[in-house]
Formats: C-alpha cells, sequence, structure tokens
C-alpha cells in the first residue's frame, strides 16, 4: 500500500495507541498537519511550542503512555529543547516529531535549518534524522520503542519536509525493533538485602521517582508494613506511596521535614527504590552515608554509584524486585527507632498551617481536606512547589506532577493542561507562582479554547520567591531582581475566556475554591501571601541533612 510519508506518520501514531497530540504547525510540517486535518487524532494547538512540549509531558506523567508533540524546524524545534530536557531528567517518556528542510537543502544554511538532532543528543534517550523514506516507520516504531522500555525518557524524530509529501510503501511492523530487556534482579543481592532487612534496627525506605514509574507502590507498602520500615520519599517520589500511610514521614532533602531528613541521618539501612541520589535530596554527598548500609534498587544500572557508593545494588524493574524480596523479609517491630523518630517530627514548626492568615501550607491542607484522594495536582517550580510537595496529601501514583530534574518555571499550566486531557472529567489542580505563571500563561486561553476544566491557583507574593529566599538567607537580603510589579491576573485570566477571583484570607480562599470547583471551564484563584513567608525547613546547599537552616523571624 503506497501512502505520503505524512500519512505514514499518523498511521504509526494510530498504531501506537496514540490518540492525543500537541503542537504548533509551520512551513517544514504543513504536510503532517494536512494529514492530521482528517486524521482520528485529537491535535491540540497550544499557545506556544513549549506549551506543546510541557502539554505531552504532562499528559504523559498522568495517563503512563508515551505522550506526542510535533513541531517545526528552526525556533518550532528549539522551543521544545527546555521540555526535552525536563522530561529527560525526569524520566518521562515522550516522542517529539520535528519538522526539517528538505534533504537536499540539508547542510546549507537553510531557512530555519537547525540541527536539532545535534542539540538535543545531551537530553533525550535516542533521536535520528530521517534521510530515506524507507527508513521512516522503523525509525518512528524504534523511537516508541525506546521512550518507554526501561527507563523511560524522550526521544525525537526529525523529519524532512520532502519525505513528508514522498509517497512511500507501508510495511505492517515485524517483531517489535530491537530493543534491551528488562534486566532481571540478582537473586544474591536480593538474598543479602533481605539479611541487612532482618538485622536492621533504625531502617529506611527512601522512594523516589523510579518506584513511581515502575508502580511498585504495593510492594512498597507491604514491604513497609512487614518490616516495620518508616517511609521518605523525594519530590519525584511524592505518591508513589500513600501520603496518608502512616510510615509516611514526608519528603526528605533540601526541604525535607525534620523527621525523614533525621531518619535518612540515623538510619542503620537504607532502601533506596528508584532515586538517582540528586544533591537536592542528598545534600552533601561525602557525609551522606555515614555509618548506614544502603541498598538501592533501580532499572537502570547506570544509576548504581554513580553519584552515592552503595553496598548491596539491585538491578531490575523495581516492581519485580520487590516482589522477589518480600518473601525474604523477615516481620519486624522497631518500636524504639519509632519513639525516636516520634520526637523529631514534634520538633517541626507548623505555624504556617495555622489558618490565622492566608499561607500557602494552610492552602495545601485545605486543598487536601478538600479533594480527598481525587485531585491530579499539577506544581510549577518554586517556593509553590516545595510547599506543595510538603504539605499536600498526595495519596495515588500520578497524581503530583512537578519538574523535579530540571526545576523549569513555566511547567505547571501547560503540563496542568495536558493532564486535563490524559484525565478527562478528572479535577486537575494547577499550582504555581506569580513568577512562573507568567512564563507559560498563554495556555490558559488553551485551555479555555479547549473547554479543559482545570483550577488554576496562582499563589502571589510579589516576587520571584524561592530566588529571594536565597537572597535573604545567604545573600545579606539583597532582593535583585526579585520583586515583581503588579500584574491583574484575574484580567489576564478573564482576557483568556477564564473566571477568576482574588483571595487574601483563608475564607477568601475556601470562597474561592467553591466557585472554581463549581465552575464549567478553567478557574483561576489569586491567593495572595506574604512576601517574608519561607519553605522550611531547609537544609543550606552543601550541608549534611540535618544541618537546618536557623530562620529569623
Amino acid at each position: 500500500m503506497k501512502l505520503k510519508g505524512s500519512q505514514a506518520i499518523v498511521k504509526v501514531l494510530l498504531e501506537q495507541g496514540v490518540d492525543t497530540v500537541f503542537g504548533y504547525p509551520g512551513g517544514q510540517v504543513i504536510p503532517l498537519y494536512d494529514a492530521l486535518y482528517d486524521a482520528p487524532l485529537k491535535n491540540v494547538l497550544t499557545a506556544h511550542e513549549q506549551g506543546a512540549i510541557h502539554a505531552a509531558d504532562g499528559y504523559a506523567r498522568a495517563s503512563g503512555k508515551t505522550g506526542v508533540c510535533i513541531a517545526t524546524s528552526g525556533p518550532g524545534a528549539t522551543n521544545i529543547v527546555t521540555g526535552l530536557a525536563t522530561a529527560y531528567l525526569d524520566s518521562v517518556p515522550l516522542v517529539a516529531i520535528t519538522g526539517q528542510v528538505p534533504v537536499g537543502n540539508l547542510g546549507r544554511d537553510s531557512f530555519q535549518e537547525i540541527d536539532i538532532v545535534g542539540v538535543t543528543v545531551p537530553i533525550t534517550k535516542y533521536n535520528a534524522l530521517v534521510r530515506r523514506s524507507e527508513d521512516l516507520l522503523p525509525t518512528l516504531r524504534r523511537a516508541f520503542a525506546i521512550a518507554k522500555e526501561g527507563r523511560p525518557g524522550p526521544v525525537l524524530v526529525d523529519i524532512p519536509s520532502n519525505l513528508q509529501v514522498a509517497e512511500m510503501e507501508w510495511t505492517e511492523p515485524e517483531a517489535q525493533e530491537t530493543v534491551p530487556a528488562k534486566p532481571a534482579p540478582d537473586k544474591a543481592s536480593l538474598q543479602q538485602a533481605a539479611e541487612l532487612l532482618n538485622k536492621a534496627r533504625k531502617p529506611v525506605l527512601l522512594v523516589g521517582g523510579g518506584a513511581l514509574n515502575s508502580d511498585a507502590g504495593k510492594e512498597l507498602a507491604e514491604l513497609a508494613a512487614k518490616a516495620d520500615l518508616p517511609i521518605v520519599n523525594t519530590l519525584m517520589g511524592v505518591g508513589a506511596v500513600p501520603g496518608s500511610n502512616p510510615r509516611s514521614l514526608g519528603m526528605t532533602g533540601m526541604h525535607g521535614h525534620i523527621a525523614s531528613n533525621m531518619a535518612v541521618v540515623n538510619a542503620d539501612i537504607l532502601v533506596v527504590a528508584g532515586s538517582r541520589f540528586s544533591e537536592r535530596v542528598t545534600g552533601d554527598r561525602t557525609r551522606y552515608v555515614g555509618q548506614k548500609t544502603i541498598i538501592q534498587l533501580d532499572i537502570d544500572p547506570s544509576e548504581i554509584d554513580k553519584n552515592i557508593a552503595v553496598s548491596v545494588p539491585v538491578v531490575g524493574d523495581i516492581k519485580e524486585s520487590l516482589q522477589e524480596l518480600l518473601p525474604l523479609v523477615n516481620k519486624a517491630e522497631h518500636a524504639d527507632w519509632w519513639q525516636q523518630i516520634k520526637a523529631w517530627d514534634a520538633a517541626e514548626d507548623h505555624s504556617l498551617e495555622s489558618g490565622d492568615r492566608l499561607t500557602a501550607p494552610w492552602l495545601m491542607k485545605h486543598l487536601s481536606k478538600t479533594f480527598g484522594d481525587e485531585a491530579v495536582y499539577v506544581t510549577d517550580v518554586g517556593q509553590n512547589q516545595m510547599w506543595a510537595a510538603q504539605h499536600l496529601t498526595v495519596d495515588k501514583p500520578r497524581h503530583h506532577l512537578t519538574s523535579g530534574g530540571c526545576g523549569t518555571m513555566g511547567f505547571g499550566l501547560p503540563a496542568a493542561l495536558g493532564a486535563a486531557f490524559a484525565k478527562p472529567g478528572g479535577t486537575i489542580v494547577h499550582i504555581c507562582g506569580d513568577g512562573g505563571f507568567k512564563m507559560t500563561g498563554m495556555e490558559l486561553y488553551t485551555a479555555c479554547r479547549e473547554q479543559k476544566k482545570l483550577i488554576s491557583i496562582v499563589i502571589n507574593n510579589s516576587c520571584l520567591g524561592m530566588v529571594r529566599q536565597w537572597q535573604h538567607l545567604f545573600y545579606d537580603a539583597r532582593y535583585s531582581s526579585t520583586i515583581l510589579s503588579d500584574f491583574d491576573f484575574i484580567g489576564f485570566a478573564r482576557s483568556c475566556g477564564a473566571d477568576g477571583v482574588q483571595a487574601t484570607t483563608c475564607e477568601d480562599f475556601a470562597a474561592a475554591l467553591e466557585k472554581a470547583k463549581a465552575a464549567s471551564g478553567p478557574f483561576l484563584i489569586e491567593a495572595v501571601i506574604q512576601q517574608g513567608d519561607i519553605v522550611e525547613p531547609m537544609v543550606a546547599p552543601g550541608a549534611v541533612l540535618d544541618d537546618f537552616v536557623k530562620v529569623e523571624k
């Protein structure tokens, strides 16, 4: 069967189970958009290519499926680079399809010609420039296979426009393109891990984003219950195990809870499931290990000993590894250890949660109380992100979406748009700061045009909050370029077609949230908080996890 290349691309998308794509047309993808015109696919036109790639990312994180983004050559392709880096560092499966100048014009500095394959080599699992029609189908199919297999990640396929219009022979997929099989966990390593756990007096389970990708929440909870483990999580691990689990101490790291960090520092056995030991998680890496023995479970062998030397590596799918480990672990109780942990927990300052005035921690608690386990929370980056990770109770996997490794401001709103397509009829709550919203706020227009219901909460402290916090603590309160002028968020929302309300008190916010719940489309709540509110606890960069910054009130 003869097809145009553009039609073949669409046919591969359908073959791979794709139902929604996000993109922006341009000169070198006009043939592909012409094929999409009649395709049984939802094509979401965003306001900007960066919005498209973040929306595809949010769709992938919320659904567990592969997100798809389309952009033209040159600036269209370079505009998705930040989104690829965001997905790469957080192990999110994406396929980016970019148009390119015709094959005959490659290497001639043609109009909007950029070597996007060269640009994106460090931030993709796989990328390729297709130069021949006969390579188009196998390249696309391999891209989808690689995006999902093992440790997920983004891929990019660059397709010259002449190949999109040229006729080619359609071939049905053969045996899937060869991709590495999942490594089977080593039985000796599992036995060693179990023996260590069975002798532990102060064990801790640390859950990262890899555990969420492996859908290992049930097994992690079973291990924690059987071995009597306190559970701490990284930012990317939020929701992998229910936050309401009585064993859950919450986030560890730079903005980890006191009990979480103290437990990690004082543990004798640390079981780590799917964390890459970012410096935001470890603090001073030279002193992170201390006297403890670390058991690391990860599907990616390159993560073993990359940042932290571990005693027992278990390489393989985390869910499968845990299923084999569980029968080897004895039932245990660690009453003295839990008593110490509860004492540390009591030392944390909870004054910002009191409700005496509108604060971000109180707001997060109110959201959790209002929505229970129903909402999918999509956060931006900065103070809003840390407050959300600390104070939201997230009980389901894929219900907390955030840019962890790259820390991409502007991620939140387009990612929430993608999540709204992944979860039609679901409750999507976007949380951001006033700075991050301005970066990609035009995607609120996209959400209105697509009639996607989502609640956007802008925490407005009239500054770039996290940078200002660092300036306050470490740069003698010299607030260079971090204090922001007034902006009419409600007027902007209405110009996009959304409704909105400003809240300055807890009562205002509670009333605004009820209006947002009743709205039929996007609704923006501007929550005005004090500029001096600081995310606590905090460990200074490079410090040991139990060395908390002392903040003068």
